[in-house]
């Protein structure tokens, strides 16, 4: 199974030669820092999904808007293709560069430009970290609610691209749910706002659109995010279970029970061992699974909460329940949920990371699925998931040395189509990118391909934002087979151009 870029199935691309690129792309902005050296390229050749390597045909590094709307303008007039860039972090190969293409670094748009508290907002460009936009908002008791495993290093721009979630996704949303504002440029060279300040904007809903749209619209040069106040107390509880779909069917029990928790997360025991290993959470290595459940709030409806989830686990078949005795032991709990991914890379030459979604029904199921599955293609999985929405991060263990490469991608396609087979999704936070590409044409049929395609086009007639990413041509679902063609032929060719 191939997840490259391919220009039989994808569309071609035109070759260009590198120095005569880099001397025009100089031409008309001088100051821009431009690698092309094949050491200067190599740190760029893949994201966090490191299974997959391209060199860029080069790295352009802009520091002003202006610098980008040359690169970008150079683009479309060349018809050169880029691929936007933020911290690397990604785990599907959205970011993947093009060895034909420019490399579009985001990195050092890195400032803080507002933070307004009285409105509970803040204007960034898109290379802050994550995380830095809630250590600057605390001084004012305010916070950034989405928190990817990754956000001390992810970038806001990257969470616009992949629509990212986190651990307290479940009560205040993904990155689309707490996003205002969008300053971005389009592949002419246009700068465009999306949304505003206020809840709503006139028009389309094009901020949506464009969150999640994984570099494949344009460029964001600026993002306006809202700020939450900081919940006055937060206590996290720990269940233990001794069977992992007894786990998976206590979480619909406490959504049931009336409670969203502002976190709730599920892990089997591979993962607990491994996590434990590695950061000495205090977490029960003996069990099948654990719950760890977050409610926040008031006081009062905190304890009130607390007490309720309890009553609710230990219903459900919990072997424990323990309440972290204070904020250290809470922190502790989310520290092991949020290094489980480096946390098996200990224990293992390599492992694939999932990112699929299901109904919260079907969370039994899907594990015992999941199982089935692992033992059919003989390869370990950890589950590590945020339970409460039903995004699942299994963790496929294998060692591409031993030449597991092939068993663990098709392992892992299964398993994002057995996530769309009972009414899920085949990502819920980590994109599409190259990665999935194969799996879309199972989730999506041709009239809906044909939609996603003429919306691409709008944005970016050329097919030069990312190209061979997301979105499959017809093309590539008749080669894999995963979509029906009419006599042999695609029902619709015209596509074929984009």
């Amino acid at each position: 199974m191939s997840y490259e870029y391919n220009e039989a199935i994808d569309g071609p691309l035109v070759t260009h030669d590198r120095a005569t690129v880099v001397a025009q792309l100089k031409a008309r902005a001088p100051d821009l820092t431009i690698l092309h050296e094949p050491e200067d390229l190599r740190p760029f050749e893949c994201d966090g999904l490191s299974a997959y390597r391209t060199t860029p045909l080069l790295v352009a590094l802009p520091e002003t808007e202006e610098q980008v709307e040359s690169v970008l303008r150079y683009a479309n007039e060349k018809l050169v293709p880029v691929v936007a860039r933020g911290a690397g972090t990604g785990l599907s190969g959205g970011a993947l560069p093009l060895e034909k293409g420019i490399l579009l670094v985001m990195a050092r748009f890195n400032r803080i430009i507002e933070i307004d508290p009285i409105a509970s907002i803040a204007r960034v460009q898109p290379g802050v970290r994550n995380l830095a936009i809630s250590q600057a908002a605390a001084p004012h008791g305010l916070y950034y609610a989405p928190d990817p495993s990754s956000q001390i290093a992810c970038s806001i721009g990257g969470n616009v691209a992949e629509n990212a979630g986190g651990v307290h996704c479940l009560k205040y949303g993904l990155t689309v749910h707490n996003v205002l504002k969008l300053e971005i440029l389009t592949i002419e060279g246009e700068r465009v706002t999306l949304g505003s300040e206020a809840l709503d904007a006139p028009g389309f809903d094009l901020l949506a659109l464009f969150t999640g749209s994984e570099g494949m619209l344009g460029i964001v040069t600026e993002v306006t995010v809202k700020l939450l106040t900081k919940p006055q107390s937060a206590r996290v509880l720990l269940a233990s279970f001794d069977d992992v779909e007894r786990a998976g069917a206590a979480v619909a029990e406490i959504i049931g029970a009336g409670i969203i928790p502002g976190g709730l997360e599920m892990m089997d025991n591979l993962a607990i061992r491994a996590a434990e290993d590695f950061i000495h959470a205090g977490y029960p290595v003996d069990a099948a699974a654990i719950l760890l459940c977050e409610v926040d709030g008031a006081e009062s409806d905190v304890r009130e909460d607390c007490e309720k989830v309890e009553a609710v686990l230990r219903a459900a078949g919990a072997t424990d329940v323990r309440l972290a005795r204070d904020e250290a032991e809470r922190q502790k709990f989310w520290a092991g949920r949020k290094n489980a991914f480096p946390a098996v890379g200990r224990i293992s030459p390599d492992y694939y990371c999932m990112d699929g979604t299901i109904p919260r029904r079907e969370l039994p199921g899907v594990l015992a699925g999941i199982e089935r599955l692992s033992v059919e293609y003989g390869l370990r999985v950890a589950n590590v998931f945020h339970a409460g929405d039903g995004n699942l991060h299994p963790l496929i263990l294998f060692d591409a040395n031993a030449g597991d490469t092939e068993r663990a991608e098709a392992l892992g396609g299964a398993i994002l189509e057995l996530c769309v087979k009972v009414g899920g999704s085949i990502t819920g936070e980590h994109g599409v990118g190259r990665e999935k590409i194969n799996q879309m044409c199972a989730q999506f049929n041709s009239d809906e391909l044909t939609l996603f395609h003429a919306l691409k086009a709008a944005f970016d007639p050329k097919g030069l934002l990312n190209p061979g990413k997301n979105i499959p041509t017809l093309h590539r679902c008749a080669e894999f087979g995963s979509m029906h063609v009419h006599h042999g032929a695609l029902p619709f060719p015209e596509l074929e151009r984009f």
